[in-house]
């Protein structure tokens, strides 16, 4: 993940029409982008993806602020559209796409399909979620935003969004789910 500071340096760039600094933009945050989606969107994630980044590259050149700014600006965009997405097509979330585009480019492919492996489970838990918590925890862990940003970003107040990411990351933890697999990663790894 590249610094705020080459971040900064690619979204000036990238304003002024320059694709090498849109690429930049692109390959740090679509895979956060793309994972925030799979839970608000589930299988429609990719076409909503790419909805938002056509979005955001018409939009673009009107765009002022920082490399914060412009996160918390991709994440909004990125819910009006997956929120769009679900009512158009007039279901509910179900599970999140059983493969998950993690970004990382490895020589290793046995590596990347656990990786993916994991990411889809961990990502299916949190679908579960009650909307408000799974939107909560994915910008906040996942994205990493800050409260303040995810408040903008969903339209809600700071404490909402603190109360919610708490409550929802009380759930996983309590999830026998994630209690099992977490004891037996923990037996596993006493183990060794």
């Amino acid at each position: 993940m590249p610094k705020d500071d080459e971040l900064a340096a690619a979204l000036t760039a990238a304003r002024a029409g320059d694709e090498r600094g849109f690429a930049v933009l692109w390959r740090a945050l679509h895979p956060a982008v793309l994972r925030y989606l799979r839970v608000l969107a589930g299988d429609a994630a990719e076409d909503v993806a790419s909805e938002t980044w056509l979005q955001i590259a018409r939009d673009l050149g009107r765009f002022t602020g920082d490399p914060a700014a412009f996160r918390a600006w991709l994440f909004r965009v990125a819910r009006h559209r997956g929120i769009d997405e679900v009512r158009r097509s007039g279901r509910r979330r179900e599970d999140p796409a059983e493969t998950v585009d993690t970004g990382s480019a490895g020589p290793d492919a046995a590596a990347e399909v656990i990786e993916g492996d994991e990411t889809a489970w961990a990502l299916s838990r949190v679908a579960l979620l009650p909307t408000d918590q799974a939107e909560a925890v994915m910008l906040r862990v996942v994205a990493g935003l800050d409260v303040a940003t995810t408040a903008r970003v969903l339209g809600k107040r700071r404490g909402a969004v603190r109360i919610a990411t708490m409550r929802g990351l009380r759930r996983l933890a309590a999830d026998p789910q994630v209690v099992h697999r977490a004891a037996d990663s923990r037996d596993s790894s006493e183990r060794v």
